[in-house]
Formats: C-alpha cells, sequence, structure tokens
C-alpha cells in the first residue's frame, strides 16, 4: 500500500523545534557543567528561542497536523529508544500508583488523586504539536498502544480515565481548525491534568458507531444537539466533549461542546466495570453551540471510520494491559500456594491453565500490535478490519483469561480481597466499548 506524502510541517514548527532542542540538549550536557558555561549558555539559548518563537507567532496561522512515522519497509517488534523509554514511565506510574490506588478508586467509581499525579507522563503534551506547545513531531499509534498496555496493567479503569483527554486532543489535532486548536490546545500543555472525553457510545441495543443517531440541527448561526451518549469518562468533571453526532443528509460530524454548555445534563452512570473511570450519561437537549464548535470548520468532515478503528485499536491494547496483569498475578499464585505438600502449580491441569493465558495474551499483542502499525500507515478498509479483528480477539480471549484468573485462584477469585475479580469485571468491557463490530 503507498504511503501518502507527509503533510509539511508549519513555519512555526520549523522554526522553534531546533532552538528548544538545542536548548535542552546543549543545556544538560556533561562538558557545559565543567566549563562553568550552563548558565550564560542556557540563557543565550532561552533568549534565540525566544526571539524566534516571537517572530514565528507573526507568521500566518493554520490548523498543525501531525506527520505520520517514516517507513522504513521491515517488520520490526523491537521498541526504538524512544519508545523504550516511554515505556519504562508508564509501567513505573502503574506499578507505583495506578496498581495501590485501583481498589479504592473501583470501589469510590472515581480516580480520585490519581489524576492529579499524571504530569510525570506528559501525556498530553506528546500528543500535541510542537506549534501549539507540546513535543510532538509525529503521531505514532504503535507508541500509544504500548503506553495504553503498560498503564492498564496497573489498572485498566483509571488507565481510560488518564488516556480519555488524549482522545479528544487526537481529534483536534486531526480535524481540528488553526482557532479550534489555538483555542483549545494549550489547556492540555502544562503539568495539571485537564479532564476531557470523546463521546461516542449511545445507549441502546445494536448501536453502530459509523451511524450515532444523536443529532445536530441549524439554528440560527449555530446548531442544537439532542440525544444521548453513554458511558462517558469522566463526564462530571469533564472541561470538554468532543460528541459525535449526524447531521441529516449531511452525516456524522463532532462538536467541541465545553463544560456547562446549557442542554448538557449530565448523570452518573456507573457500571460493573470500568468503574475507575467515572463513567456518566450525556442527554443532550437541544444543547445550543455556535458555529465555531463543529471541528473542522462549516465543513466539518471527519473520518468516522478511522476514529472508530483507532478507538478499537485502544481498547484492544487495553485488554492486553489488563490480561498482562492478570498472567503476572496467577503465576505467583500458583508458585505460593501450596496444597498437599507442594504448589498447586505441579498440578497439571492448573499449569496448563496458566500456560494457555500466556499463549493466548501473546496471540492478542500481536494483532494489537499489526492493527497500530497498519494505523500508523494510513486509514482505510485494511485498518478498520485489523483493528476489528484485534478487538474481537482481545474481547473474547480477554474475557476468558480473567475467567480463568478467577478460577484458578478458586474462593480468592471472588472476593474483593484479590484483584483478579476487578480485572474480570473490567475485562468484559472489552467487547462493548465503541460499540458492537
Amino acid at each position: 500500500m503507498s504511503t501518502p506524502p507527509p503533510v509539511p510541517r508549519s513555519t512555526f514548527e520549523r522554526l522553534t523545534a531546533q532552538p528548544l532542542r538545542l536548548l535542552t540538549r546543549f543545556g544538560g550536557a556533561a562538558l557545559t557543567d565543567r566549563l562553568g558555561l550552563r548558565k550564560p549558555a542556557e540563557k543565550v539559548l532561552y533568549e534565540v528561542a525566544k526571539t524566534v518563537v516571537a517572530a514565528a507567532s507573526s507568521a500566518p496561522k493554520r490548523a498543525a497536523r501531525l506527520d505520520r512515522p517514516a517507513p522504513t519497509g521491515v517488520f520490526d517488534l523491537t521498541p526504538t529508544d524512544e519508545q523504550q523509554l516511554v515505556i519504562a514511565t508508564a509501567r513505573r506510574f502503574a506499578d507505583e500508583v495506578l496498581r495501590p490506588a485501583a481498589s479504592a478508586a473501583d470501589e469510590a467509581a472515581s480516580p480520585g488523586a490519581v489524576l492529579g499525579r499524571s504530569g510525570d507522563l506528559a501525556l498530553g503534551p506528546m500528543a500535541i504539536p510542537e506549534a501549539h506547545g507540546g513535543v510532538a513531531s509525529e503521531r505514532s499509534i504503535v507508541t500509544n498502544t504500548l503506553v495504553a498496555s503498560e498503564l492498564a496493567r496497573g489498572d485498566l479503569g483509571l488507565a481510560w480515565a488518564l488516556l480519555a483527554p488524549v482522545a479528544v486532543i487526537d481529534a483536534l489535532v486531526r480535524y481540528g481548525t488553526a482557532a479550534q486548536q489555538a483555542r483549545y490546545l494549550p489547556r492540555f500543555t502544562g503539568d495539571a491534568f485537564v479532564p476531557a472525553a470523546l463521546a461516542l457510545l449511545e445507549p441502546r441495543v445494536g448501536f453502530d458507531p459509523h451511524a450515532p443517531q444523536a443529532g445536530a440541527v441549524r439554528d440560527g448561526d449555530g446548531w442544537k444537539l439532542y440525544g444521548a451518549k453513554a458511558l462517558v469518562p469522566l463526564a462530571a468533571t469533564a472541561e470538554l466533549f468532543v460528541i459525535i453526532v449526524d447531521i441529516r443528509g449531511v452525516g456524522p460530524r463532532a462538536f467541541v461542546v465545553e463544560r456547562g454548555t446549557p442542554g448538557v445534563i449530565v448523570s452518573a452512570e456507573p457500571a460493573m466495570g470500568l468503574r475507575a473511570a467515572a463513567t456518566g450519561r450525556l442527554v443532550l437537549d437541544g444543547a445550543r453551540v455556535g458555529r465555531d464548535a463543529m471541528l473542522g470548520g462549516d465543513d466539518g468532515a471527519i473520518d468516522l471510520a478511522g476514529l472508530v478503528a483507532r478507538a478499537r485499536i485502544g481498547w484492544a491494547a487495553l485488554g492486553v494491559g489488563c490480561a498482562q496483569a492478570v498472567l503476572e498475578f496467577v503465576k505467583t499464585y500458583v508458585n505460593d500456594r501450596h496444597a498437599f505438600g507442594e504448589p498447586i502449580s505441579n498440578r497439571q491441569s492448573v499449569a496448563f491453565a496458566v500456560a494457555d493465558i500466556a499463549i493466548e495474551l501473546e496471540g492478542m499483542r500481536l494483532m494489537v500490535w499489526r492493527a497500530a502499525a497498519l494505523a500508523d500507515r494510513g486509514d482505510g478498509p485494511e485498518v478498520a478490519r485489523a483493528a476489528a479483528l484485534a478487538r474481537l480477539q482481545v474481547a473474547q480471549k480477554g474475557m476468558r483469561i480473567g475467567s480463568d484468573g478467577v478460577q484458578l485462584l478458586g474462593g480468592h477469585g471472588f472476593v474483593k480481597e484479590f484483584p483478579v475479580e476487578r480485572w474480570y469485571r473490567d475485562l468484559r468491557a472489552i467487547g462493548i466499548m465503541e460499540g458492537a463490530l
């Protein structure tokens, strides 16, 4: 499949990227310290960068887009140095922050103080182009899946809450106008966590994410939104929603809706799983927004099939991470648990059950990586198919892994003292979120 030419980098990006990289590299060099030049060097480079940024800010503004990774023609599953650093950071955060807080967050149906500690991950800046204060120079769905899996290994519900604003950022970067990007993206570049969410799922049987029933109609120089959205993460606290609706005779469109907009009614909707994400329902009762609220401007065309495919890849990646947590836990448990004078892992039925989990997990992971790699090359039917297959595989096998995890612990698997019952509940959500296949 041929690769489309990369989108040219904006004037702002080209002028500012190099001075800022030099500032980081030179300011941290060991030689700079030995020569006593750190402070003078930082001051000079800072002034250069500031001058260039000021000059670039007067250039004509246009929407900033992220390039696709350059194709290598080689199928290689080895993470790059940058990806290994990102993985290590996400893994440490999962182990030190998410895992200890998971049980309380599930019980309270709220992420609590965990979101306030997300600054170490820099999830927002890593998804935002340099032109708007971020650090991203290209988009990489493979990297995103690696991060999602590591965070879900700590807790799937909390991982979803942390990643919910990234879906909003992605929609703004891909489809937003220059004015929309300038207005909203800088909110996500700081250290503070800014709750936001993409609202796609609807509370009806047989929901098809490619054909939403929530709608929008013209109202003077603006729009009125009607319908309902279900299981929206961080619904009660989100400052910004990107809501997918249908305009009759036009097709699906996305609207940026700010917190407190009249006609947007938010109610809690705690579920069997993913409770830490504080899910809620949005009812759109004639919510009025301006004409500039349609993502992408007056035309507002979005690639809904591509959006759904990326969402499914994300959910599959989350499921892989949660299933990995199950495997790691049961391996330790069956080796430490003794019966009749020996570890229960010596029993063939137990050993085979753990081995089956490991085998299915590897298959799930490879399918997710393949779908993500295809999505990095572009959108289209091939990506949609790979995403659907990956999500279906993770939904089916992940639910089985969760069930086997509970079974391997016996009575301990049924009580909340051990985390496998929570992982089982969370894994059942993979086949529900973002609609039917």
